[in-house]
């Protein structure tokens, strides 16, 4: 992806570090040459756009309600059974 510009840094190094940008985990040297970047080129800023939208949608279709406790513990006792079951037959070969 280019708006075919020459460019200090290279589209596919911008669009590499797109998810690290939105999560705040690249210094500040990367994070301005990033900014340069995406307000000089309209595709990797149309592709940042799709990006942090795809993280805000998974992030809100993560935060929803817990399980009940109810269910927790039965997932949790079907685990037990499942592990244990496992420890039998293994060590009874």
């Amino acid at each position: 992806m280019s708006c075919g510009k020459p460019h200090e840094t290279d589209c596919s190094e911008v669009l590499s570090l797109v998810y690290d940008f939105l999560d705040s985990e690249i210094d500040d040297a990367d994070r301005a040459r990033i900014v340069q970047h995406l307000d000089e080129c309209q595709p990797c800023l149309r592709q940042y756009g799709l990006e942090q939208a795809v993280k805000a949608l998974v992030h809100r279709s993560c935060t929803c309600e817990h399980a009940p406790e109810r269910l927790r513990v039965q997932i949790v006792t079907r685990i037990r059974q499942i592990s244990i079951t496992y420890r039998s037959t293994e060590f009874g070969d």
